[in-house]
């Protein structure tokens, strides 16, 4: 029986995994915990030797789930099921989740605060940036969205910048239809040759430089519904 956690990648078969380029078989009586229960998840950890499973797709790292003794993990389960179903379990999760979402707003408050810093716009395309710094924070912000704005490892200014450059390569250039070859590099070229795009268009609004509504492709994407999707990185 093993003694130790271990962190393991899927195995050629169902109950086998790869560890430091070998092949293990999964223990008899053990069972894989599925992710999505972090609670329990931690439990089972916590109590004894078990594999966490985790495989590599790209640049994200996927949990597979844990290996554990089946009865540990069906004990633990049993407990915290029992736990979650008392009074003061559902009072501690409202207060949780009151707390989240006060979070939330104040995050979402902030963001769009940096992005109006950000846009900087004259004062006579201030309703512009309003409804600019409203788009890109509606689609940034969600938890769980997987943008820019949800990363802690840049300062809000820097992913306002980013989100704001994101949206506009998808709703006012013709990212979204172009045929970009599959050479190492080029997407990220294009992505670069676009970001300029975008910043030359907000300088005439920093500028207060007079702007046709029908032709500026900003004014079109905010007035026409366009899906201006943002993306985890700008680069």
């Amino acid at each position: 029986m093993p003694a130790e956690n271990k962190i393991v990648a899927p195995g050629p078969n169902e109950r086998s995994v790869r560890s430091e380029g070998k092949v293990m078989k999964v223990p008899q009586g053990w069972a894989l915990l599925p992710p999505g229960d972090a609670a329990l998840t931690r439990r089972v950890k916590a109590d004894g030797p078990s594999w966490t499973v985790q495989e590599k797709k790209g640049r994200r790292m996927f949990s597979r789930g844990v290996w554990a003794p089946a009865d540990r993990i069906e004990v633990l389960r049993a407990e915290l099921e029992a736990e979650r179903s008392t009074e003061s379990y559902a009072k501690r999760r409202q207060a949780d989740a009151n707390r989240r979402d006060r979070k939330q707003a104040e995050y979402v408050e902030d963001f769009r605060g940096a992005v109006l810093a950000f846009l900087d716009f004259a004062l006579n395309h201030f309703d512009v940036a309003e409804r600019l710094a409203d788009a890109v924070t509606k689609h940034a912000t969600p938890v769980g969205s997987g943008t820019v704005a949800r990363t802690q490892r840049i300062p809000v200014e820097k992913r306002a910048e980013s989100a704001v450059i994101a949206w506009m390569r998808h709703g006012t250039t013709g990212y979204e239809t172009m045929k970009i070859a599959r050479i190492k590099g080029n997407r990220s070229s294009v992505r670069r040759m676009l970001a300029e795009q975008s910043r030359s268009l907000l300088e005439g609004y920093r500028a207060g430089s007079e702007v046709d509504p029908e032709q500026c492709p900003l004014q079109r994407a905010l007035g026409g519904g366009t899906d201006c999707r943002g993306e985890e990185q700008e680069g």
